[in-house]
């Protein structure tokens, strides 16, 4: 195989793999802190909300845009320079994971702020939106750029 086929064959790869890094990532963080804020609840005897979940999830979606970069940058005409697939692959990836990375993170604070108060699910799930915004638009900026 030539390295310009491997170069397209790693970035695409690339954007898979460092997205669903992220989303492991992310995911394990607003785990960790449901289940404590879960914990809190049951310690205390008060109602533990069902709701966090929508944090321990939310950056699993990150999974789903690298598939679709990954698809695009396999997908690119042969006229898109290998290196230029690979560099979107590869970059796009890394944002979109980070983004998954940070969305867990604020997910986690999220989930223990709505256990402990109770309050400001909608406050916290919009912020969490926000951070998936930058995934969501890395991805289709980045597929747009193979064209």
């Amino acid at each position: 195989m030539s390295v310009q086929v491997n170069l397209v064959g790693f970035g695409s790869i690339a954007a898979l793999a460092l997205a669903a890094a992220g989303s492991l990532i992310g995911t394990n963080a607003a785990a960790l802190a449901a289940l404590g804020a879960w914990k809190k609840c049951f310690v205390e005897n008060r109602p533990a909300p069902f709701l966090l979940v929508a944090f321990v999830g939310a950056p699993l979606s990150q999974t789903i845009y690298g598939l679709i970069l990954m698809n695009a940058v396999r997908a690119a005409p042969e006229g898109v320079d290998p290196l230029g697939r690979f560099a979107v692959g590869f970059v796009g990836g890394v944002i979109i994971g980070a983004s998954a990375w940070v969305q867990g993170r604020v997910g986690a604070l999220a989930a223990d702020a709505h256990a402990v108060t109770g309050r400001g699910f909608g406050n916290f799930i919009i912020v969490v939106g926000i951070i998936e915004t930058v995934a969501l638009l890395t991805m289709v900026f980045f597929t747009t750029a193979l064209r």
